[in-house]
């Protein structure tokens, strides 16, 4: 009996979704009958609950020539890129599923903005130094930060003898790696929760995602077979495979790898994220990016490509970085839609609006 009210159950959130087009997030009886499977929060697939619900962790990855290619980066279900100094971009990978990765890296160091994405999807975030202005919200009680370079400005907590080392393959500063194991050690030793916090499953994630057999599709988009967010140091583009129908991701005139792996990045979604920015107060090098009032963009996805808009929550200019404001990025639609995302992996290219006219979008 228990049994059949609970295939009624599923059977009628089933065909809401189909009907409303999106999942209703945070349901963790999946279709298969309760079978230990949840909808990811970061996918929007169905994973084991031990991988959907315990807390993501969110990696600041290097991204230079040097660098390069990157390890583990093939695992992280969202990347997001974005500007820092010198014109290079910095990118940081939201994973869930990283238990069997042999490493991750290289990791580097934070920035504001960057906190400010993983905060969003209340994850652990990693890192391996930082700038200076980024401190007070590391150190913020509602931050799980875990720091490369805690003794140095963390009043010595120490948790960088737990979860980063140094590799012998690449040249310092590009060999700190860290793996599934270590990290473990590092929550352990901060006492942090792996659960998920009740406002973000009260929220049930951070995106929206289409139901199983009802796809987005843009029918009204813009052809976008090649997408560029125009950065220049790297030269980072995408191209779509209808056959697989995913953008794969190619940068410095390559395709973009992961190292462990020796597969190429491919993605299910992309997002321009238009940003306005100014130089950082007391500083002629880092960036103040304005991730969280408002801006224009783009959504990408199986061939297409509409304009959107973005806006976020809890506050202006000058106080956008305070303390408790966890308020996910929204995306809408020209008709003021919250957009919805295709199962599968997510890219986020963070573009300053002054050089959003290097954007490129084209049936190439």
């Amino acid at each position: 009996m228990k049994h059949k009210h609970l295939k009624r159950l599923i059977a009628a959130v089933s065909a809401a979704a189909m009907l409303t087009g999106c999942f209703v997030q945070g349901i963790t009886v999946s279709a298969e009958e309760g079978n230990g499977m949840v909808r990811s929060f970061l996918t929007g697939k169905l994973v084991p609950e031990s991988v959907g619900r315990q807390r993501a962790i969110s990696v600041m990855l290097n991204n230079i020539y040097d660098a390069l290619p990157q390890s583990g980066i093939g695992n992280a279900s969202i990347v997001y890129e974005a500007p820092v100094e010198g014109g290079i971009t910095r990118l940081m990978g939201i994973f869930e599923d990283y238990q069997d990765v042999e490493r991750i890296g290289s990791v580097r160091s934070s920035r504001e903005y960057y906190v400010i994405f993983a905060r969003e999807f209340d994850s652990f975030y990693l890192h391996y130094g930082q700038a200076w202005y980024a401190l007070p919200l590391l150190r913020s009680e509602d931050t799980y930060n875990i720091s490369g370079l805690s003794g140095e400005n963390d009043a010595g907590r120490g948790e960088e003898e737990y979860v980063y080392y140094r590799g012998d393959d690449f040249p310092a500063p590009h060999n700190v790696f860290t793996n599934y194991d270590m990290i473990q050690a590092g929550i352990d030793f901060l006492n942090y929760p792996r659960e998920y916090s009740d406002w973000y499953l009260e929220q049930g994630g951070h995106y929206q995602f289409a139901a199983d057999g009802a796809p987005v599709l843009l029918e009204n988009g813009q052809d976008a077979t090649y997408v560029s967010p125009g950065y220049d140091y790297n030269n980072a583009y995408f191209t779509y495979d209808p056959s697989t129908e995913k953008y794969y991701r190619f940068q410095f005139g390559d395709p973009q790898i992961d190292l462990t792996t020796g597969t190429q990045l491919s993605y299910d979604n992309i997002i321009f994220q238009y940003c306005s920015w100014r130089n950082q107060v007391d500083s002629d090098t880092y960036l103040d990016i304005d991730v969280v009032t408002s801006g224009k963009g783009k959504y990408i996805t199986k061939g297409k490509a509409i304009d959107v808009t973005w806006s976020k929550d809890g506050g202006s200019w000058d106080d956008q970085f305070a303390p408790g404001n966890f308020t996910p990025t929204k995306y809408y639609d020209e008709s003021g839609n919250e957009i919805t995302l295709n199962q599968g992996k997510t890219w986020v290219c963070i573009v300053l609006d002054t050089e959003s006219d290097r954007v490129q979008v084209s049936a190439e």
